[in-house]
């Protein structure tokens, strides 16, 4: 999905506008929020990535210029095997025939249009010159075609925290090989990695093709993430949110103890700073924690006449204003 659009603002959009955009989204669409509503966790999900990918300005410049695609993946120039293609100097151009020798002896026709924007495509992609890509050379009476492989894409699942801090995982692919992947630190559901030559074998003496994996992370029991921000909603006690103190909160690198100011409420917003994602330059995001003030599993008489002492004598309205 167009990142722009995920958004919903303008090419033109500032980072500020952009920013303003996602916190709007997050707001009213955080899972945490609408834990039954699929719908508002996709674009919660979708607006997450658009804003990892703007909030770049180095990335958002390459987007804007078709460089890369809305994952962050390289992504082949438009026109690149149709200008080639149509070049005088192009033996190989639309409109000629050619004749193709197989290892057997075989021979049969093609138009080189036919077949030469798929190879130029894949080729555009890897970003090389024409040399390794393929191409004709004598055999005998005829020619002989050499083209790169195609590439074969693949899924996997991948945990959370391997996700977070990276790992090294295998795939088993349908003929029973395995492919060993990296997972770098940081990756977001959805990305897509590139093994170079891992795919389909080549035409003649062409390259293989490569192997595209992309990943989808399981979810956490406890843990969300918003761009390089993790997101946890803490359940506290009656008396924790009136008196405060210290309450031990988990993190992706461990147990804390975070501290709950008097008076807290339920859905209040607590950070822990540098306890998110790392990031490639080494920067790390933070921790939000959602405060959920839970009531004791049964109300016994001695808190319900403390209750009504209390309220007889501090009664006050958290809905005053909203009639």
């Amino acid at each position: 999905m167009d990142p722009y659009e995920a958004l919903g603002v303008k090419k033109t959009a500032t980072d500020a506008e952009i920013r303003k955009a996602y916190r709007k989204i997050a707001k009213t669409c955080h899972p945490d929020l609408n834990p039954d509503d699929p719908e508002a966790e996709a674009k919660f999900k979708a607006a997450s990535a658009a804003y990892d990918l703007l909030k770049d300005p180095e990335q958002r410049a390459r987007y804007d210029r078709g460089e890369i695609d809305e994952q962050g993946q390289e992504r082949a120039p438009h026109g690149f095997y149709r200008e080639y293609a149509e070049e005088p100097g192009n033996p190989y151009r639309s409109g000629r025939t050619y004749r193709y020798t197989t290892a057997d002896g075989g021979d049969f026709d093609f138009d080189a249009s036919d077949i030469f924007a798929e190879f130029m495509r894949a080729r555009a992609g890897e970003g090389a010159d024409f040399g390794g890509f393929g191409g004709f050379e004598r055999r005998g009476g005829g020619r002989e075609f050499h083209a790169r492989g195609a590439d074969r894409r693949y899924t996997m699942e991948i945990d959370f925290l391997d996700a977070v801090y990276g790992a090294t995982k295998r795939i088993t692919l349908p003929d029973g090989q395995t492919l060993e992947v990296k997972i770098p630190q940081g990756t977001r559901d959805g990305q897509t990695i590139r093994l170079r030559g891992k795919g389909a074998p080549g035409i003649g003496k062409g390259p293989a093709g490569d192997a595209l994996v992309t990943l989808t992370v399981r979810p956490h029991k406890f843990f969300t993430r918003e761009g390089n921000d993790i997101i946890l909603t803490l359940p506290i006690t009656i008396d924790e949110a009136i008196l405060g103190g210290k309450v031990p909160t988990p993190t992706i690198s461990g147990t804390v103890n975070l501290t709950i100011p008097k008076g807290a409420s339920s859905g209040q917003v607590l950070r822990l700073r540098g306890r998110g994602v790392q990031t490639r330059d080494g920067k790390r995001g933070d921790q939000k924690v959602i405060l959920n003030i839970v009531s004791p599993p049964k109300v016994d008489d001695d808190l319900a006449d403390f209750m009504e002492k209390w309220r007889k004598t501090h009664a006050y309205d958290p809905r005053k204003g909203m009639f």
